[in-house]
């Protein structure tokens, strides 16, 4: 079988697949991308989620040997629940679309290994064939290979946009021996567009496909430790990634496929009750939400956006869990979030809340190696409180 022929045959078994789009493209290097990755680095716009070798990042050459080819894929994902949760007493946060169902990890690994044992039953005089498969944990950029292979382009949001599913596609590559003919690639159709870069919250968007990623919503709700108190905000209730930069996007419009069971949300996970999430084990935390690639952080960050989401939805009656958290929990950046939250949540000054903050405050500063962040945190949360209106005196 020709080069040509075997092309067409992946093509028709990636669509028995599951495969809702595919692209080749070349080994080629992408070292065109070089200067403005290293520039984002020197500005400080990169998050450490970036593989750190950027060498690997940018040549095939340096990760496979003797390459050939690269084969791209694009699985879409829905962006409408079909049936959402019952409305309870408990305010729900939300996680961003592309952390609904199963992990999107495990559905495009498990794609991408039965394309590759498609390919060998097809190409079956060749004895030497060699494939490595990744998502965007591997060294490639995704983006940047799948525009290159056709199949879409690189909006000035930075995602991949395709003509079918706009950009709500999960994507993986497959560096392969096997020469193919190239696909076209697709140049940036944004026009004089600029949606995405006007709607963006804390202009995390730099207008030319790049983005400050530090700025990003996304990344702000992934980190560990306090989150500045510029976002906090501006995340409003979601836990987990943000949509922004989708939504408001003309190629997305009206996009909302539902090829893929195991895409299909869980209404409970994705729409979380907060409260019950202050203090969930770690055994329920891996029940509800392990099988989510929002999960990858672990518990902590989203119980913080938790916590947060609480203050943006001005849920006062969640001040006595608040408290809760303060007295109980045993991770300084919870109790911090949550001393800042229950300030927040107050109209009036409370003397039996200023002396259990002052309390707390005491608490965290007898820790050893207490981080000056903490005491900070809830050195302006007491300075707030202290400069609220006086609760009346009820006791006459």
């Amino acid at each position: 079988m020709s080069n040509e022929l075997l092309k067409q045959a992946i093509i028709k078994a990636s669509q028995e697949i599951g495969i809702d789009k595919i692209g080749f493209t070349t080994a080629d290097n992408f070292e065109h991308l070089r200067p403005s990755l290293v520039a984002q680095k020197a500005a400080g716009h990169t998050t450490g989620f970036e593989h750190q070798n950027l060498d690997e990042r940018l040549n095939p050459n340096q990760i496979f040997d003797q390459p050939q080819s690269i084969i791209a894929i694009a699985l879409a994902y829905p962006t409408r629940i079909k049936q959402r949760p019952p409305r309870t007493e408990n305010i729900r946060g939300q996680f961003a679309r592309a952390s609904w169902g199963i992990d999107y990890h495990r559905i495009l690994d498990d794609k991408m290994a039965q394309l590759i044992t498609a390919i060998k039953q097809l190409a079956t005089k060749n004895n030497d064939i060699k494939f490595k498969p990744m998502v965007d944990t591997g060294e490639l950029i995704d983006v940047a290979v799948a525009q290159r292979a056709g199949l879409g382009f690189i909006g000035r949001n930075g995602l991949l946009i395709t003509e079918e599913f706009g950009s709500f596609v999960y994507l993986g590559e497959i560096i392969t021996n096997i020469e193919f003919t190239p696909d076209e690639p697709i140049a940036n159709q944004c026009g004089t567009c600029t949606r995405c870069i006007d709607a963006c919250p804390p202009s995390a968007l730099l207008g030319d496909g790049r983005l400050n990623g530090q700025r990003c919503l996304s990344y702000q709700t992934q980190t560990k430790n306090l989150m500045p108190k510029e976002f906090r905000p501006m995340i409003r209730n979601v836990i987990y990634g943000c949509d922004i930069c989708q939504i408001v996007c003309p190629f997305n419009k009206g996009k909302n496929f539902h090829f893929h069971p195991e895409m299909e949300p869980d209404p409970e996970a994705v729409m979380p009750e907060l409260v019950p999430m202050l203090t969930m084990s770690n055994k329920e935390f891996k029940v509800k939400f392990g099988p989510m690639s929002g999960s990858w952080r672990g518990k902590k960050p989203l119980q913080r956006n938790a916590i947060i989401a609480l203050v943006n939805s001005k849920a006062t009656n969640t001040i006595p869990q608040l408290l809760e958290v303060i007295d109980h929990d045993p991770r300084p950046v919870i109790r911090a979030t949550a001393a800042w939250a229950v300030v927040e949540l107050s109209d009036l000054r409370n003397e039996a809340l200023l002396n259990f903050l002052t309390s707390a405050r005491t608490k965290e500063n007898s820790v050893a190696e207490v981080d000056p962040e903490i005491l900070d945190e809830y050195d302006q949360a007491i300075a707030k409180l202290r400069a609220l209106p006086e609760l009346p005196n009820t006791t006459n």
